[in-house]
C-alpha cells in the first residue's frame, strides 16, 4: 500500500470534488423543477398529459443513465439539424451534456417520488381550504406542496445519494470531476487501489454529509 501516494491524490481529488458538487446541485436543482412538473402532469386527467408523463418517467427510469449520457452527448452530434442550431452551442459541451443528462434522469424518479407524496395528502385538508375560500392556486403552493415535501424527504434524500454517486459516470464523457481525476492518476501510476481508496472515502463523506442533513429534516419537520 503506497501511502505517499494516497496522501499526494488527496489533494487533487478533493479539487476535483468541486466539479462533482457542481454537476450534483445543478442536476439536482433542474431536477427537481422537472420532477414537480411531470408529477403534476402525471395527476392530471387529460389523458394525453398523463401519458406524457408516465412515458417521459418510464423511459428515464427503465434505461442505464449512462446509455442517456452517450446518446445526448455522442448521438445528438450525429444529428446535422443539431449541430447546425443555437442547440450546439450547449450540447457540444461534455459539462452540460452530463447536467441534461443527470437533470432528466433525476426529474423522472423525482416525479414518482412526489407524485407519490402527493397522493398521501388527506383529501381533508384540500377540503378545509375550498372551505375557507381559498383558491386552488394558493392550496397547491401553501398546502399541498409543503406536505408533499415532507413526505418525501426520506425517498428523496435516497434519490440525491443516488444521484450523488451517479455523477461519476460524467468522467465518461472526458469531465475531469472526481473520478475522473482518479482515472487520470491511475494511468500515471498504475496503483488502481490507493487511489480508488481515498475517491471512494471522499464519496463516502458525502454520502455521510447528505444522510445526516436528511436526518436532520427529518427530525426538524417530526417526520
Amino acid at each position: 500500500m503506497d501511502l505517499e501516494l494516497m496522501i499526494n491524490s488527496f489533494p487533487k481529488l478533493l479539487n476535483a470534488t468541486v466539479i462533482t458538487l457542481k454537476l450534483l446541485s445543478l442536476s439536482l436543482f433542474f431536477g427537481l423543477f422537472i420532477g414537480l412538473l411531470f408529477a403534476v402532469f402525471r395527476m392530471s386527467n387529460n389523458l394525453v398529459i398523463n401519458k406524457f408523463a408516465y412515458g417521459y418517467s418510464y423511459l428515464f427510469r427503465g434505461t442505464p443513465l449512462l446509455v442517456q449520457i452517450f446518446i445526448i452527448y455522442f448521438g445528438f452530434g450525429q444529428i446535422e439539424f443539431i449541430r447546425n442550431s443555437v442547440l450546439w452551442v450547449i450540447l457540444k459541451e461534455p459539462y452540460w451534456c452530463a447536467i441534461i443528462a443527470f437533470a432528466l434522469n433525476t426529474g423522472a424518479y423525482t416525479s414518482e417520488i412526489l407524485r407519490s407524496a402527493f397522493q398521501t395528502i388527506k383529501k381533508g385538508y384540500i377540503e378545509a381550504g375550498k372551505s375557507l375560500g381559498i383558491s386552488n392556486k394558493i392550496i397547491f403552493f401553501k398546502i399541498q406542496i409543503p406536505i408533499a415535501i415532507r413526505q418525501s424527504l426520506p425517498a428523496y434524500g435516497n434519490e440525491i445519494i443516488l444521484m450523488l454517486k451517479g455523477t461519476s459516470l460524467a468522467s465518461t464523457v472526458t469531465l475531469m470531476d472526481l473520478t475522473g481525476v482518479a482515472k487520470y492518476i491511475i494511468s500515471t501510476t498504475f496503483k488502481p487501489i490507493e487511489v480508488f481508496i481515498v475517491a471512494g472515502s471522499i464519496y463516502l463523506f458525502m454520502t455521510f454529509l447528505v444522510h445526516n442533513f436528511i436526518k436532520f429534516l427529518e427530525r426538524r419537520y417530526n417526520y
